[in-house]
């Protein structure tokens, strides 16, 4: 793996170094520019690292970091990773976007948030840049008619609707189906284009509950008591979350002070399985099950990732960010092997033909005319002992659900 130097967003390694001085009698041009064959393109990666998103920010560029070697030992061409810090805001990775283009960066990959990932699609198509969205729900990005924008994650849509499927597979498994639920989601993008995508796909699944009281509130709030006691008054049997990861933190710690004990917690989204809330929370954050853009534990690209995590960052999981941004690399460099060129139209022309079945996540990739990947699908991730087990589909498990959750004292 590169070693990282010193100097902000840039971070140049010994292999970028080498080929920018090889470069250097070279002028850019701008996103057409050719490369010469074999030699690294640049990926500008861009993450939200600081902020109230670093910590998923941060997993996400793990993810980058380690498909490096794995790409290389697997013949695709080198790549040269240009990281870029989005601070969580969206006028920030805007601004990222444009700097590390003029900087050189031939293909972008980012941004975890929908909100900051809409702004750099915005630049990427009026730049002529491609565009790989590692993780980005809100359905809106791939309907622009955008040239150079590519999306390998589920639309909020296709999330609820695999949610749905998830959630009765899990029911129906353990004999055990809660008849109503509460529903508390984070006011951003994404919580927003998930609950509207629940409004409008729930009445197509005959859920065995109705959708119950809805309770909106700032992923950046310090306090969620309130919203809890209010969830809790409800006696709904299932809490159904659509979160971040410092807000699903505060909402276990006030469901265990209180006492609030349902028969589960079934999360949409980002939060309840990252590593921040399983080392904070220790056994309380055991049972609870995340329905969301996933990877297949069984598949051979999944064990080398997995293999590779766990060598470079000990301790860390592999879950959804760390996966579809090694996946987005994984893209990047198999239609930058097949493009033979980094000129920005041979690139996107690549991404249009893209295959990809030798990969992580659960589907294959491959995009629509829209550049949406429409075989991505979600799994059910339950939390174990600082582990992540998948326990749906059944096709892609490598465990067994434990569905009611336990008591909060009998979790260890």
């Amino acid at each position: 793996m590169p070693r990282k130097e010193e100097g902000g967003d840039r971070r140049l390694t010994r292999r970028s170094f080498t080929a920018s001085a090889a470069a250097a009698g070279l002028v850019a041009g701008g996103a057409g520019f050719v490369r010469a064959q074999g030699a690294p393109l640049k990926v500008g990666v861009i993450l939200p690292r600081t902020g109230i998103q670093a910590e998923s920010g941060q997993s996400c560029h793990q993810g980058a970091e380690v498909a490096l070697p794995i790409l290389k030992e697997r013949g695709y061409p080198d790549l040269v990773l240009m990281p870029g810090d989005t601070e969580s805001k969206v006028d920030v990775a805007r601004t990222v976007a444009e700097r590390l283009i003029n900087e050189g960066a031939q293909i972008l990959v980012g941004a975890f948030d929908s909100g900051q990932t809409s702004a750099i699609a915005q630049v990427a198509e009026l730049r002529r840049v491609p565009l790989v969205i590692n993780i980005a729900a809100a359905p809106a990005i791939t309907e622009q008619g955008y040239r150079y924008v590519f999306r390998n994650f589920t639309t909020a849509g296709m999330i609820v609707t695999d949610m749905l499927l998830l959630q009765k597979e899990v029911f129906a498994y353990a004999k055990v189906t809660p008849k109503t639920m509460v529903l508390m989601h984070v006011n951003d993008t994404y919580g927003t284009a998930v609950l509207g995508g629940i409004k409008a796909l729930m009445p197509k699944h005959d859920m065995p509950f109705p959708l119950g009281e809805v309770i909106a509130y700032d992923p950046a709030a310090r306090d969620l008591s309130v919203e809890v006691a209010k969830a809790k008054a409800t006696g709904a049997a299932l809490l159904w979350a659509i979160s971040r990861v410092n807000d699903s933190i505060l909402i276990t710690r006030e469901m265990v002070k209180q006492r609030w004990q349902p028969m589960g917690v079934i999360a949409a989204g980002p939060g309840w399985y990252e590593d921040q809330y399983l080392q904070t929370l220790g056994t309380l954050a055991n049972d609870m099950i995340s329905t969301v853009p996933w990877y297949d534990p069984n598949k051979a690209m999944s064990k080398a990732l997995i293999a590779a995590v766990a060598n470079a960052f000990p301790g860390r999981n592999v879950a959804t960010n760390q996966a579809y941004t090694f996946e987005a690399l994984l893209i990047v460099a198999d239609a930058y092997q097949r493009a033979k060129s980094a000129d920005a139209n041979a690139l996107a022309d690549a991404l249009r033909q893209t295959n990809i079945t030798d990969n992580v996540t659960i589907g294959t990739v491959k995009f629509n005319a829209k550049g949406q990947n429409e075989t991505v699908h979600c799994a059910a991730a339950q939390n174990r002992d600082g582990r992540l087990i998948v326990v749906a589909p059944r096709s892609s498990a490598n465990g067994e659900p434990i569905w009611p959750m336990r008591p909060w004292d009998k979790k260890a």
